[in-house]
């Protein structure tokens, strides 16, 4: 009689527990991702985790925080403890305070997990990603990349003119049907490319970036040289005579930074230079107050010598890093005109016989130089690295 009244009570306890685990099953807790901006002041942020199932009695979970590109003391407060639901209670907030700066950088991540107490629920863990998301900008003179949002824009159309050939850089990357790299120091023929630059041209240096193409110039070394950027050309591939070309640009600045967006005689490589012509639209050299000016100039060779004319146009305000200009030539069979935002700031007749270059095709070159004989070697004030920006080019021709 006593193993069976033994035997009745062991069923009866199975049976209680079988129908607590019916009515508790695994625990399910809901937590979800976050994105919060970082600001300049602290701020504390609320991340909700609900009760998803049915629960019969309260239950107890841990949290904590976990670094991710997000440093604890640095990005945000360490945080970790015990939050309890039950039937009453089926969400929890875990608050954690966010640290604010001014600096500009990436956005960055890290974790907050919630992991069971072992051996007392059905709960095992779950996480969710917190996104710090920077809104600072970056510091005049931070060497990082900014886009400026403001600047001159050139028109779409002029009366009388065709539209050509443009390169708005909406792609991926740069278009090679129309531009080549030059890669190098212009070693052994032209060691320092004829100036004494000190760069070494690389591909790597380019990239589109919104729209945008994007030399940059950087303090590194390779190929023997102490720093390196890019020069991309259309020779071979787009040539003009005569025309139109707007060309919407920021320029880089800084003790020794030389940018250039110019053209030389598709016939280079049968007359050499400067007997091919070079055609200057935008020349700037950076350091000791130089970043407000433009220069355009003309190169030839008169009686087997060099010769050259140009002009400068000093902006009132500012400097030709802080925002778009736009860089123009009008060319035709009489003479040369450049532009600044749709100014003439200098012209060059070109009808004498001894400038008979400025009658032939022209490709394009766009390049940042770093050092030379004209702008003079970077310093200590000079910040790396360092933008020049292209939106767009657009070459126009009379119809």
């Amino acid at each position: 009689m006593r193993n069976l009244l033994f035997l009745v009570g062991l069923l009866l306890i199975t049976a209680c527990q079988e129908e607590n685990n019916e009515t508790d099953p695994n625990i399910e807790l809901t937590i979800t991702n976050l994105s919060v901006t970082e600001g300049d002041e602290n701020a504390t942020i609320a991340v909700d985790v609900a009760l998803s199932s049915e629960v019969s009695e309260e239950f107890t979970i841990i949290y904590e925080t976990e670094d991710g590109t997000a440093v604890k003391g640095e990005d945000y407060i360490q945080t970790g403890g015990q939050i309890a639901f039950s039937s009453e209670v089926k969400r929890q907030s875990i608050f954690i305070d966010i640290i604010g700066d001014s600096e500009k950088e990436e956005d960055e991540i890290f974790t907050v997990k919630l992991l069971g107490i072992p051996n007392t629920i059905g709960y095992e863990s779950d996480e969710a990603i917190i996104t710090i998301m920077d809104d600072d900008e970056a510091a005049s003179g931070s060497g990082e990349l900014v886009i400026p949002t403001t600047g001159y824009t050139s028109p779409e159309t002029y009366e009388g003119w065709k539209l050509v050939w443009q390169d708005e850089f909406n792609g991926e990357a740069l278009n090679e049907s129309d531009w080549t790299y030059e890669i190098g120091d212009g070693c052994p023929g032209l060691c320092g490319w004829g100036n004494n630059e000190l760069e070494y041209y690389r591909k790597e240096n380019t990239s589109i970036v919104d729209g945008n193409l994007v030399i940059t110039a950087k303090q590194e070394r390779f190929g023997n040289r102490g720093f390196t950027s890019s020069r991309i050309i259309t020779k071979r591939k787009q040539s003009f005579q005569y025309g139109r070309i707007d060309i919407r640009a920021v320029l880089p600045k800084g003790q020794g930074l030389w940018p250039a967006l110019w053209m030389l005689g598709a016939n280079i490589d049968q007359v050499g230079w400067p007997a091919c012509g070079e055609i200057d639209i935008m020349e700037m050299i950076g350091g000791n107050g130089r970043e407000n000016t433009v220069h355009g100039t003309i190169h030839w060779s008169n009686a087997g010598s060099h010769a050259n004319y140009g002009g400068s146009k000093k902006l009132s305000t500012g400097t030709l890093a802080d925002q778009y200009h736009v860089y123009s030539i009008i060319w035709d069979s009489n003479k040369i005109s450049w532009l600044l935002d749709g100014e003439v700031y200098h012209v060059a007749d070109i009808t004498p016989a001894e400038l008979s270059e400025f009658h032939e095709s022209f490709f394009l070159i766009f390049n940042v130089a770093v050092g030379g004989r004209w702008p003079g070697s970077p310093d200590a004030t000079t910040v790396f690295p360092q933008y020049m920006i292209v939106d767009y080019i657009r070459v126009f021709q009379q119809q």
